[in-house]
């Protein structure tokens, strides 16, 4: 399978980081989208909405959308649960990342970290990214009180795909020293013996 991706993007480290505890070989292929090749007419037709990631699949089939990969990389593995309930919840905390997470800690890194410059109509917006970044952090820090993982005490995709920036999040501008059980959640993550930080090549 193909992954067109930027390395050092958040959404497509989660597929990178799953294929990998699970053993699957993917060949990554650079899309840089600050030079806009996200919106050529090739990759627009693998991807009509212009973004990365996009998982090619062997028979050539495209699949959009970070946490759909996920979804479909862990399928008859033990990081989606068997029971319902449990595969309920696990699409609940993908839900969260991606409505009350992503948006907010993922954006402030962007444009911190990687954006060439930081225009003031975004300067502008870094509070409210901050306040409702934490809003984030603190229900999670709140859920993992007494728990290792975020679902049924087993490493599920959903803290793959929390994981990936939450991990980045003080390149944001975010302080974790004030969330110790999602610190602890991190360092448990990264003590997996199949783990690869974001700048690993796989």
């Amino acid at each position: 399978m193909r992954l067109y991706q930027m390395q050092d993007s958040g959404n497509c480290y989660k597929p990178r980081l799953l294929a990998h505890l699970l053993d699957i070989n993917l060949k990554l292929i650079d899309v840089d989208i600050l030079k806009g090749e996200s919106r050529t007419a090739e990759f627009l037709a693998k991807n009509p909405n212009g973004r990365t990631p996009t998982l090619e699949l062997d028979d050539g089939r495209c699949l959009a959308e970070s946490d759909a990969m996920l979804y479909f990389l862990s399928q008859g593995t033990p990081f989606w649960p068997e029971d319902p309930f449990s595969r309920a919840q696990v699409l609940q905390w993908m839900f969260f990342e991606q409505y009350s997470h992503e948006p907010y800690i993922a954006v402030a890194r962007f444009w911190k970290v990687i954006a060439p410059e930081c225009p003031p109509a975004m300067t502008a917006l870094f509070p409210e990214w901050h306040k409702k970044g934490y809003a984030a952090l603190d229900v999670m820090e709140t859920h993992l009180t007494g728990r290792r993982y975020f679902v049924d005490e087993q490493y599920t995709i959903a803290d793959v795909a929390l994981y990936a920036y939450t991990h980045k999040a003080s390149d944001g501008g975010f302080d974790l020293a004030r969330y110790p059980n999602i610190r602890n959640w991190l360092a448990r993550l990264e003590a997996h013996p199949k783990h690869i930080t974001m700048e690993t090549r796989v």
